[in-house]
């Protein structure tokens, strides 16, 4: 396999790979190389979910999404879920649960996300991102299918992460009250 560099960029890079799998042709794959994100579901005392609207240039429109944002040199998952939470929604978590993660977008990235519950939220805020910007709303965790359905939530990493999440956190919810008992 060789590899050649197109683009160095301080978020991502972009190579071509030229590969063959045993003894068939060569082919490229044009390869987005990220360093790796957080994706963060935070959820209040009264068991509603923080979601941010922010304008995505990309998509060029306003999405609903979970807190997210990209790993830093040398960061690891929960330091940089624990920063992207105060930056863009304001608060520390004085629990941060993992949940797992996925790859964004295996085809043609390197960007693996590490998912999150946030929970006993405490104000906190971060200068916010110059160039974000942001609104927090809460919703329903139970609304998550129905944003979805209605074209609400279209970002992929936040379907995931909060399908996931709704199942992980009512699992949370009764052994903490097992527990409790």
């Amino acid at each position: 396999m060789s590899v050649s560099r197109k683009y160095e960029g301080d978020r991502i890079s972009l190579r071509v790979d030229t590969a063959r799998f045993g003894d068939g042709p060569e082919f490229e794959r044009e390869i987005v190389e990220h360093p790796g994100s957080v994706v963060l579901i935070p959820i209040t005392a009264e068991g509603r979910v923080l979601l941010i609207r922010q304008f995505r240039q990309s998509a060029e429109t306003v999405l609903l999404e979970a807190p997210a944002g990209t790993m830093e040199p040398g960061e690891n998952p929960e330091s940089t879920a624990r920063r992207e939470l105060r930056e863009e929604i304001g608060y520390s978590a004085g629990k941060l649960i993992p949940i797992g993660g996925s790859w964004v977008a295996p085809g043609y990235s390197t960007e693996y996300s590490y998912t999150y519950i946030a929970t006993e939220l405490e104000p906190d805020p971060l200068p916010a991102d110059e160039s974000e910007d942001i609104v927090v709303i809460e919703i329903e965790l139970g609304d998550v299918h129905r944003l979805i359905i209605e074209g609400e939530l279209e970002d992929q990493m936040t379907i995931a992460a909060l399908l996931t999440a709704q199942h992980v956190y009512a699992d949370y919810i009764t052994t903490r009250t097992n527990q409790d008992k």
